[in-house]
């Protein structure tokens, strides 16, 4: 039994297809199947039923597979293990970020990063916070960037800043010139756009005005529109007059004063915890440290830098 034999194996249970999974391994297909079939009759046990159109895998693979993805993290731990302790920074480290936050936090995360770790390649991904939890879990991702609360087995997590929210309204709508702060009654008669499911500040926005799906803003068109959608879309559908909309004021920037007028709510403001994640076993403390320093170093003015004991 060998790491390239159960690398082999854990790319078909991921790919559901040899070939995919030969790609990934950068081997042909027939080295790879050889390979498998060797550690199936060495172990006496089948891993994988091949059907014409799909791989199903066993109940008995399944178990050896989970061990599989363990052994080779763990190998990928030494290994790491070792570099760190050398000063050797060479290998990549994996973040991710949800997409209300990767946006606006990486521009000014990387340049900071690389000043203090230039040879650390970042591998980035943007992705829903459930996801990045079972990415970061899994080893695919070494530090992931979200907001709070975020509570995970063998997880720490550090607390960088709290931001407030922000109302966004178009430039001629007549609430663009009240001097007051806004609130629920305010914009209770407004067309309110807001992030599909799936994302967690969608989730914050309700929560701190529960009865804000409850209005008459023709809420069932609207989410269906804007379902799995992003910020910069909303941005700009609400320069265009479409409604308004609540923002986290760190995807606010001085650009956005041509598009649209940005407001502040009435207290008490709701606000979000924006942290950074990564496993207790992640054997790369040096590395980690230096991503702490980079990201207490970004600033943004609407934020409240949290301080650190």
């Amino acid at each position: 039994m060998t790491l390239s034999e159960l690398k082999y194996i854990v790319a078909v249970a991921r790919e559901k297809h040899f070939r995919k999974a030969a790609e990934t391994c950068f081997v042909s297909q027939p080295t790879l199947s050889v390979a498998i079939k060797k550690l199936e009759d060495e172990l006496g046990i089948i891993l994988f039923e091949r059907c014409k159109q799909d791989i199903l895998i066993t109940p008995m693979g399944k178990k050896v597979i989970e061990l599989a993805e363990e052994i080779l993290e763990k190998s990928k731990d030494i290994k790491e293990l070792a570099l760190d302790a050398q000063g050797d920074y060479s290998s990549e480290l994996k973040i991710g970020a949800i997409y209300t936050i990767a946006p606006y936090i990486l521009p000014k995360l990387i340049p900071k990063f690389h000043a203090l770790a230039p040879k650390v390649p970042l591998i980035i991904e943007e992705n829903y916070t459930h996801v990045l939890a079972n990415k970061l879990q899994s080893g695919e991702l070494d530090i992931v960037i979200l907001s709070l609360p975020f509570s995970e087995p063998n997880i720490e997590t550090l607390a960088i800043f709290d931001e407030p929210f922000k109302v966004i309204v178009p430039k001629d709508h007549p609430l663009a010139n009240t001097k007051t702060t806004l609130s629920l009654k305010n914009i209770e008669n407004e067309s309110v756009l807001l992030l599909g499911s799936g994302h967690c500040f969608r989730d914050q926005v309700i929560e701190n005005f529960p009865n804000l799906m409850h209005l008459n803003y023709q809420s069932d068109r609207l989410q269906r529109t804007f379902e799995g959608s992003s910020l910069e879309t909303i941005r700009y559908m609400v320069s265009s007059g479409a409604g308004l909309s609540i923002f986290p004021c760190s995807s606010l920037s001085e650009r956005d004063e041509d598009l649209f007028a940005i407001k502040p709510l009435h207290d008490p403001v709701p606000t979000r915890t924006v942290a950074i994640a990564w496993r207790k076993t992640f054997t790369r403390p040096k590395i980690l440290e230096l991503f702490k320093q980079a990201i207490f170093q970004i600033q943004i003015p609407c934020t409240m830098p949290i301080k650190q004991p």
